[in-house]
């Protein structure tokens, strides 16, 4: 419903705060019954990944989940009003400044978080450096059309995943001064999600896989952060200093991305939008938690 024409047409004409309202509601009302197999999965992640819930505290998490699926969708005409007029604020600002600033190339990761188009948008159009990522478009046509026109703005030079966007990406880090790269790395890939591991026995797969061969391949530093929603329309950057492969090999890289972003989908599994697309009861797949 949110990605109709209509849709999009009214969130571009309302205010962020009222469009973002209407996407809260339509996304607890809606979201559950239209996706029922995927509320039915983010339930039994839950219960798995927060066994210390209450009956009617997970409840009110899964309620509050879709409501900021829902205000994600009904944003995504509005990405230049959330980085301007007081929505978007970076902790330790000066600190983060004077890393994007400096020099060198550095391939940015996150997971799909609070908003992650919205870090998207901040990489591509308040940096001073050449950018290129990755993003999966969803198997839905009309989905993928209307966030096509709503990424038009600050996703011209995304790629679809595979090794020929890692080929792509690579000679871009490679070849420009003070590259800039952004990937997730929470993707579904064959009906599971393999990062952040959960204390599961997962070596680096897909997208955090290729980044950290890029990393190695290219000298860039990774640096991970993730965007946490801290009020309806406002929202927090959080970071990471970057990790160097030429200080670190790729297995402390790994195990050091996976505390970091694994500490935040747990902090924010009402904002993590892989809680319903990685299945926990697969065989292989039970989180083995040693912190909360």
């Amino acid at each position: 419903m949110l990605y109709s024409p209509f849709m999009y047409r009214l969130m571009h004409i309302l205010p962020v705060s009222a469009g973002s309202a209407i996407g809260a509601w339509l996304g607890g009302m809606v979201g559950p019954r239209r996706m029922a197999v995927r509320s039915e999965r983010a339930r039994r992640n839950l219960a798995l990944l927060r066994p210390d819930l209450s009956e009617g505290d997970a409840a009110a998490l899964l309620h509050e989940r879709w409501r900021n699926v829902g205000r994600f969708a009904a944003e995504l005409p509005s990405m230049g009003r959330l980085l301007a007029g007081g929505h978007f604020s970076i902790e330790d600002h000066d600190a983060y400044r004077a890393i994007v600033d400096g020099p060198g190339a550095i391939i940015f990761v996150s997971l799909h978080i609070g908003h992650w188009d919205v870090i998207a948008a901040h990489l591509k159009t308040q940096m001073d450096r050449p950018s290129i990522g990755v993003q999966q478009p969803p198997e839905n046509p009309r989905h993928a059309k209307m966030l096509e026109k709503a990424r038009a703005a600050y996703a011209t030079d995304a790629l679809p995943p595979g090794e020929g966007a890692a080929r792509r990406i690579l000679r871009h880090l490679a070849k420009e001064d003070r590259a800039l790269a952004y990937m997730l790395l929470d993707e579904r890939r064959d009906r599971q999600v393999s990062f952040p591991t959960f204390g599961r026995p997962l070596g680096p797969q897909g997208n955090v896989s290729i980044a950290l061969r890029m990393a190695k391949a290219s000298g860039a530093r990774i640096m991970p952060l993730y965007l946490v929603r801290t009020g309806s329309t406002h929202f927090t950057l959080k970071w990471h200093q970057p990790f160097d492969p030429a200080e670190m090999d790729q297995a402390a890289i790994f195990a050091a991305l996976d505390h970091f972003l694994g500490d935040a989908a747990l902090a924010h599994l009402d904002q993590w939008l892989g809680l319903q697309d990685i299945d926990l009861t697969e065989p292989g797949h039970a989180p083995a938690l040693t912190r909360m």
